[in-house]
C-alpha cells in the first residue's frame, strides 16, 4: 500500500513547481543584455520575455511594451508559450486527479487499489507537465547560447541568461521530482490479494484400495 507521507512530499513539490512554472511564465527576464565586450553601454538593461520586453534605465525607471502581433513573434517565443501553457494545464490536471488519488484524502477510500493507481496516473501527468517545461526552457537556453556565439551577431545585440530561465528549470525539476515520487509509491501489483498456495495432495486416488 503506498505511503502517504512519501505521496504528500510528492504532491507538495510538484505544487511547488507549478507555482515555479507560472512565475517564470509569466517574468519578462527571458533573456538579459550580456554587458560583454568593451564598447557596451551600460546605462540601460534590456529584458525579453515570452509576453513583452523591457528597458531599465540607470535611474530606476523601466518601460515595458507588450509584444502587438502574435504573428509577428519568432517561433522560438511561440513554441515557448505553448509548452509552458500546455505544463502549467497538465499541472492543473495532474493535482486534481492526485487530489483523488492520495491516501490522505477520503475519496475512493473504500477502493485502494483504484485509490493508488489514480495517485499513479496523476504522477506520470506530473512528469510529462515537468518535461514539457524543461523542454521549453532549455530550448529557449539553447537559442540564446547559439545566438551569442554566433560571431556574426553584433555585440550590442548579445543576450545572456535570465532569471526566468533558472527559476523554470527548478521549477520542471520539482515537478518531476514529485512526479517520481506519487509513481514509485504505488501499490505492488499483490496488494490486498491473499497469497495462492499449491493445492495440497491428497493420501491417495480416490478409487483405489491399498491393503
Amino acid at each position: 500500500m503506498a505511503n502517504a507521507g512519501i505521496q504528500l512530499l510528492g504532491f507538495t513539490l510538484a505544487f511547488l513547481g507549478f507555482i515555479g512554472s507560472i512565475a517564470s511564465t509569466a517574468m519578462v527576464e527571458w533573456k538579459a543584455s550580456s554587458f560583454s565586450g568593451d564598447n557596451i553601454i551600460t546605462a540601460q538593461a534590456m529584458f525579453q520575455g515570452l509576453w513583452k520586453s523591457c528597458v531599465s534605465q540607470s535611474t530606476g525607471q523601466v518601460q515595458c511594451k507588450v509584444y502587438d502581433s502574435l504573428l509577428q513573434l519568432p517561433g522560438i517565443v511561440q513554441g515557448t508559450r505553448g509548452l509552458m501553457l500546455s505544463s502549467i494545464l497538465l499541472c492543473c490536471i495532474s493535482m486534481m486527479v492526485c487530489v483523488v488519488g492520495m491516501r490522505c484524502t477520503t475519496c475512493m477510500a473504500d477502493q485502494p487499489e483504484q485509490k493508488d493507481k489514480v495517485a499513479l496516473a496523476g504522477g506520470v501527468v506530473f512528469i510529462i507537465a515537468g518535461l514539457l517545461a524543461l523542454v521549453g526552457t532549455s530550448w529557449y537556453g539553447h537559442r540564446i547560447a547559439q545566438e551569442f556565439y554566433d560571431p556574426f551577431t553584433p555585440t550590442n545585440s548579445r543576450y545572456e541568461f535570465g532569471s526566468a530561465l533558472y527559476v523554470g528549470w527548478g521549477a520542471a525539476s520539482l515537478i518531476i521530482i514529485g512526479g517520481c515520487f506519487l509513481c514509485c509509491n504505488c501499490s505492488s501489483q499483490s496488494s490486498g490479494k491473499s497469497p495462492r498456495y499449491p493445492a495440497p495432495r491428497s493420501a491417495g486416488q480416490p478409487g483405489k484400495d491399498f491393503v
